[in-house]
């Protein structure tokens, strides 16, 4: 059993060995007996909003930084921007205010009714030559009518109400450019190719062909607007 002055003794060197801190060099190499964590510097909360105008409007107002403190604005997608300061001591970004498009949900690559088909074409798709010719085809098209008239796979035939009383077989334009609303409105939708399939039901689908190069247009467009709106701010940088 520990009496009590060998108790208190211990107890001592241990409070004692808390406040060292030891350093040694062993073989060129640095070590300590204790573990420290440095303080981070304090970060703020990032604005959220869904517009490119606001972007434009927080810095021509200069809400949050001095003139000559350098601004970064990150195009990081095809509907995400971000405001960021300059590295700060521990190496790390501040994020001032990030902007996320808001967008219709847009049905691509399976089959979905006639009905939902038109209204999707009609709402969140901007009005070509290519949209309003798959509208005739998909408003008109008669139940049970669709088949192939070529043996690649692509092309296709529809009976569809050319009159009153009338029917007419039409041939579906494949592939079609069409500019659906995936960015922000600020900017040009941009336009790509998309595969247009029917089949019996009757249903229809758009399937994408351009392999995703939209969303580089669309960043693109984002940062030539943001460079048109801010030109006269020397000290902020657009990058994407």
């Amino acid at each position: 059993m520990i009496s009590e002055g060998i108790k208190g003794a211990i107890e001592l060197l241990i409070r004692e060995g808390e406040g060292k801190f030891i350093k040694e060099n062993i073989h060129g190499a640095t070590y300590t007996n204790k573990n420290l964590e440095r303080i981070q510097v304090p970060m703020a909360n990032a604005i959220k909003t869904t517009t490119l105008t606001s972007i434009v409007d927080y810095i021509k107002e200069n809400v949050d930084s001095s003139s000559d403190e350098n601004i970064i604005i990150h195009v990081e997608s095809y509907n995400e921007v971000s405001i960021k300061k300059e590295l700060n001591l521990d190496r790390k970004r501040e994020c001032l205010m990030r902007a996320e498009a808001l967008t219709p949900q847009i049905t691509t690559n399976r089959f979905t009714d006639t009905e939902s088909f038109n209204i999707m074409l009609q709402s969140s798709f901007v009005d070509n030559d290519d949209r309003n010719k798959l509208l005739k085809v998909s408003g008109n098209i008669q139940d049970k009518t669709v088949k192939q008239v070529s043996d690649d796979g692509t092309s296709q035939a529809v009976t569809i109400k050319a009159g009153v009383a009338n029917v007419a077989d039409v041939r579906v334009p494949n592939p079609v450019l069409l500019a659906p609303f995936r960015t922000f409105p600020e900017v040009k939708q941009p336009e790509s190719k998309f595969i247009f399939r029917m089949k019996d039901g009757p249903s229809c689908a758009l399937y994408e062909a351009d392999g995703g190069a939209w969303r580089n247009v669309a960043m693109e467009n984002i940062k030539t607007y943001l460079k048109a709106n801010l030109a006269e701010f020397k000290n902020v940088k657009i990058i994407s």
